[in-house]
């Protein structure tokens, strides 16, 4: 196969999925460069730690991370440790709760753990910013703050929109994209990822290392939002749309599931290792009628499952979802919960995890998707007495209560 060849490949595997990329001629480059001399860049992505647990949809970027390493790129795996304790105002329409330092050190234990599961570690850097950050004197930040203005901040449509409706903006919330920019300065980033909402804080990599004449201008490649399970809004824990990478295999399994097939689509684009031209091949069958969906949807929520609890997990979470679902038999494993006596329905789906709400189990009740031992509820003042039960939400949440 020729250098062309291969950096056509590569560069069509970087492309997929994006929303937009800056600079595709100096990533085209990068990779002739790796292909004809072996000579490897660097791609940077950064992440604030501002809770401990990922999501699906924060994990696009690390697939895309991924991809990057299988042709010659070489990961600064950013940790805001800094700018965690400013918060990024990116999207909100307040000034962000700034976190403690015992709070970010935490979360980066978690974060690194599980970036670990979809990255390679011999082609990963992990740096944190308070490094250089608060190294800055304070001639070097103001020289960091000339290199913008007013004017040019309030671009940003989180700032413009805030100022608009006369809601304060603090001063340090500028700061946020210019210490950002400076950690392209500092590690002389190739390339940087991120997503679709981080387009003013991406482009000031770029600006700011032309600023500071490092030699190079970051290319910079934009992922989307990923939808949650809805298929409409984006992947949130506020919202109960997301699929935790740290939930237990079966949870995992059956939320993929749970899934369009319209949207599954979407999901191998963005979170699979499929190639581009395995999943084309699988597209088609179903199209054509030879596959199931539900048979390549199970392949998925295999591929994922196996990502993050390991070998042969998928496999196992599988046959338990078959064995529970198309069978309808309950699960030989099952959470339990230890509950009080007369304890109520309502406040028992909440307890037990099986609804975030207690207005949420009242729409459930009254939609007839609550089950106790196989029995449906729908009175919303049911009253739990003394024993042991299966209680079950829907058709794929079960758990084992014990009332005292």
């Amino acid at each position: 196969m020729s250098i062309e060849t291969h950096t056509a490949t590569a560069l069509a595997e970087i492309e997929r999925g994006s929303l937009e990329i800056i600079d595709k001629e100096a990533i085209e480059k990068l990779l002739k460069a790796y292909y004809q001399e072996g000579k490897t860049y660097t791609v940077k992505a950064g992440f604030d730690p501002t809770a401990p647990d990922l999501h699906l949809g924060h994990t696009v970027l690390l697939q895309k991370l991924a991809t990057f390493q299988k042709f010659g790129g070489h990961v600064q795996f950013l940790i805001g440790s800094f700018t965690a304790t400013i918060g990024d105002p990116t999207g909100k329409s307040a000034t962000r709760k700034v976190l403690s330092k015992e709070e970010v050190h935490r979360n980066i234990e978690s974060y690194t753990q599980q970036a670990f599961k979809i990255l390679d570690p011999n082609k990963t850097q992990v740096v944190y910013n308070h490094e250089w950050l608060e190294k800055l004197t304070p001639m070097e930040f103001l020289q960091l703050l000339s290199k913008r203005t007013v004017a040019r901040m309030l671009e940003r449509d989180d700032f413009k929109k805030r100022y608009k409706n006369e809601e304060d903006i603090a001063i340090h919330e500028f700061t946020y994209p210019l210490l950002q920019g400076y950690d392209s300065v500092v590690l002389k980033s190739d390339i940087e990822i991120g997503g679709s909402d981080q387009k003013f804080n991406l482009l000031m990599g770029r600006q700011l290392q032309k600023a500071y004449e490092v030699g190079k201008q970051q290319a910079v490649l934009m992922m989307p939002i990923l939808e949650g399970l809805d298929g409409v809004q984006k992947m949130s824990k506020s919202l109960g749309n997301y699929i935790g990478v740290t939930d237990e295999a079966n949870d995992m399994f059956g939320k993929v599931l749970s899934i369009s097939d319209d949207l599954m689509w979407r999901y191998y684009e963005l979170l699979s290792s499929e190639s581009l031209d395995a999943i084309a091949t699988l597209k088609k069958g179903v199209e054509e009628g030879t596959l199931h969906p539900m048979d390549i949807k199970k392949a998925l929520a295999s591929e994922i499952v196996e990502r993050f609890h390991g070998e042969g997990e998928g496999c196992k979470a599988k046959e338990e979802f078959e064995r529970v679902f198309s069978r309808k038999n309950i699960p030989t494993q099952l959470k339990e919960y230890k509950l009080e006596a007369n304890i109520g329905i309502i406040k028992a789906l909440v307890d037990c995890e099986l609804v975030p709400s207690l207005n949420q189990a009242r729409r459930d009740l009254k939609a007839g998707a609550v089950k106790m031992d196989q029995e449906k509820v729908t009175d919303e003042h049911f009253i739990i007495t003394q024993g042991e039960y299966i209680l079950q939400k829907g058709k794929k949440s079960f758990v084992k209560i014990v009332v005292k």
